[in-house]
């Protein structure tokens, strides 16, 4: 189960069994609560700067909005030149009241973020936000956009990582489209809506895509950029990169695995039907009947992206979905009875946190209880470290991911695949 699955499924007006499901829910909403905050980057002017290094240099990303007159610009950059800050590339952002300039700064290692901040003020700088860059950063905005566009060509699923990349650390949430083939997208214009810091955009299926960044207004040329990402994901339509692997397990018996969607639908509910009441219960913590309701949601590729698991006969056998839940990102598996130790979930679990990493993911979670042993060992399996909270009986692991994680072979479905 997932948070946005249940979030869907009240949109949609869909009757559920109250007990199961609302403990669930509530157990997410508090360790959401605990551990979500929609606030600044921890590296941004309020927090102590690191240690500097003698003779050092460090990157910067500043915004800053200053008066649309002549001379605006020249006197803020004086005022960095006074502090030895190089410019090393400068965007412009036009509003009706001033205009709103992004740069990439290069200072002197013991210059603070607050004393740029402060020199900018002093030339008339207005509303400063500053950050630490990195060497991403240094690509120019062209360039990075049609890098952004090329992946979101060959892969539905980058769209959501993509508008991530684009307009740095924000909160993307995808409503779907009403049940009933309705086309509603709750009064977005076709064109989408601005609102200071949220964007809400319509998807190609009908549903609504909604953007917030609670700390950094966004810029109308953001927008634009935003959607045109979108506008082209709706004129290529469905797709999903065709690579696949076939591995021998330990046992001996050959697997296919693959990226899947919703084409994979009625695959999915014959193994539903193979499946134990036991593991649909664990991999969906509620009555085994409302199991089939979400595949259609799970197998989407504008929610994440799903991997599959058949036989050398081409049966489904396993699902492992990895899902955009806002800012963060849920690793979810389902493996049919007969195939369950036998490493099939193990070797989903690694792929998809190799793909969240490849994505620039920092975290992934999985929600499932404890007395799922399968689960909690392949977490464990990963070899990063975890944590591990439960609530109303129900368990989040979360693990953190550094730059070694890896899988035993490549990376099915990834933008490079063949």
């Amino acid at each position: 189960m997932t948070r946005k699955v249940t979030e869907v499924t009240n949109l949609q007006n869909d009757c559920r069994p109250a007990t199961p499901w609302q403990r669930v829910t509530a157990a997410l909403h508090t360790w959401r609560t605990r551990r979500h905050e929609h606030a600044p980057p921890s590296d941004d002017t309020e927090s102590p700067a690191p240690e500097p290094v003698p003779g050092a240099n460090t990157l910067w990303r500043m915004r800053t909005t200053v008066k649309d007159e002549p001379g605006s610009l020249a006197a803020l950059c004086t005022a960095l030149a006074g502090h030895r800050v190089d410019i090393l590339s400068l965007q412009t952002h036009p509003l009706a009241e001033g205009t709103v300039d992004e740069f990439l700064l290069r200072a002197p290692g013991e210059l603070a973020a607050s004393g740029i901040a402060t020199a900018v003020r002093t030339a008339g700088g207005t509303d400063t936000w500053i950050e630490r860059a990195d060497a991403h950063d240094l690509v120019d905005a062209p360039t990075r956009i049609l890098g952004l566009a090329a992946r979101t060509a060959l892969d539905a699923a980058e769209l959501p990582l993509a508008l991530r990349q684009l307009l740095g650390r924000c909160t993307i949430r995808s409503q779907p489209a009403p049940a009933g083939g309705a086309r509603a997208a709750d009064g977005v214009p076709v064109e989408g809506a601005l609102d200071d810091t949220v964007m809400r955009l319509r998807a190609p299926e009908g549903g609504v895509i909604t953007v917030e960044r609670p700390y950094l207004p966004f810029t109308p040329t953001e927008f634009a950029r935003a959607r045109a990402l979108v506008e082209l994901d709706a004129r290529l339509g469905p797709r999903v990169p065709h690579g696949r692997d076939v591995l021998t397990l330990a046992e001996g018996s050959d697997i296919t695995v693959r990226r899947a969607d919703t084409r994979d639908l009625e695959a999915a509910r014959a193994m539903h039907e193979r499946c134990s009441d036991r593991t649909l219960r664990l991999r969906y913590h509620g009555p085994v009947g409302d199991a089939d309701r979400y595949l259609n949601h799970l197998l989407s590729p504008r929610f994440g992206r799903t991997l599959a698991v058949q036989t050398a006969s081409g049966r489904l056998v396993g699902l492992g979905h990895l899902l955009w839940d806002g800012d963060e990102t849920e690793i979810a598996l389902i493996v049919e009875d007969a195939w369950q130790r036998r490493g099939v979930g193990g070797e989903l679990l690694g792929r998809l946190v190799a793909m969240a990493a490849e994505g620039g993911c920092r975290s992934v979670y999985a929600v499932t209880q404890a007395s799922n042993t399968g689960m909690v060992a392949a977490m464990r399996g990963l070899g990063l470290p975890l944590d591990y909270q439960v609530e109303e009986g129900t368990l989040v692991i979360t693990a953190r991911l550094g730059e070694s994680v890896s899988t035993g072979a490549g990376e099915v479905g990834s933008t490079s695949a063949p």
